[in-house]
């Protein structure tokens, strides 16, 4: 299969030109050429110069990332730009990157992947951002104490040995989750609205605290890449059922 084979079905499988307007990362194929033959293919959250020598080290044609190297646009090839371009080039290795798009995607993405993990009921989209979705929310099966829910949540995920943090502001027993991953501590206020007991999340911001603990909501942090390990893999399972053989790189940052 051709890389812009690949790409194609990615982008219709995720909707990628939905997001066109609100994401600054331009997602879909972001480095090589769409004509080239890809049978193994990487796939990584980030597109940092460890993951891409680690895919080609792998045998990998393709690398799909979650993060990418370009935000917004590209206007001079140095520094960083270039210790991440360089080796893929270097290496015939493309580079796909489907960032917000996997984020919302109500199954194979990020948050549904979080959800599938708490085994949440009654899901529905969350995190509205440019009239598309970045997350979901649902309800647990049975309520469950917040201690119990950040429990499970540090035994499976992969947080690089760091705790999962939280602010403790709301119900003791929660019901109502919204999960916006990596970084969404902006919909809180949202979160607050549609009367979650807990937003899930990866990183917090400072104001997040003052935030939570005004209004009374519970806010767990469970790292950046902790929470968006499942989008790429999921990607990894289709990819799979393509006839691609694949590759999860695993690069846990603790943050």
């Amino acid at each position: 299969m051709h890389t812009g084979d690949i790409a194609s079905r990615l982008d219709d499988e995720l909707d990628t030109d939905a997001y066109a307007d609100v994401d600054a990362s331009p997602n879909g194929l972001q480095v090589g050429p769409a004509d080239r033959e890809v049978e193994t293919v990487a796939v990584a959250v980030d597109a940092a110069v460890e993951t891409i020598e680690r895919a080609s080290e792998a045998g990998a044609d393709l690398l799909v990332t979650h993060h990418g190297i370009v935000w917004g646009s590209i206007e001079r090839v140095t520094d960083s730009n270039y210790r991440r371009i360089a080796p893929l080039l270097e290496n015939d290795l493309a580079l796909y990157v489907a960032h917000l798009p996997l984020d919302g995607h109500q199954q194979l993405g990020n948050a549904a992947g979080l959800a599938d993990q708490l085994d949440l009921d009654n899901r529905a989209p969350f995190g509205a951002m440019g009239g598309e979705w970045v997350g979901q929310r649902g309800r647990l099966v049975e309520g469950r104490s917040l201690e119990a829910l950040v429990e499970a949540l540090e035994a499976n995920l992969d947080t690089g040995g760091q705790p999962v943090q939280t602010l403790d502001f709301g119900p003791e027993t929660v019901d109502d989750v919204a999960i916006v991953t990596g970084s969404g501590a902006d919909w809180l206020e949202e979160a607050v609205d549609v009367g979650a007991d807990v937003l899930i999340t990866g990183e917090g911001k400072q104001q997040a605290y003052h935030e939570a603990r005004e209004a009374g909501i519970n806010v767990v942090l469970a790292g950046h890449y902790a929470t968006e390990t499942f989008g790429v893999r999921a990607l990894s399972a289709r990819l799979d059922s393509w006839g691609l053989e694949t590759t999860f790189i695993d690069c846990p940052t603790g943050l």
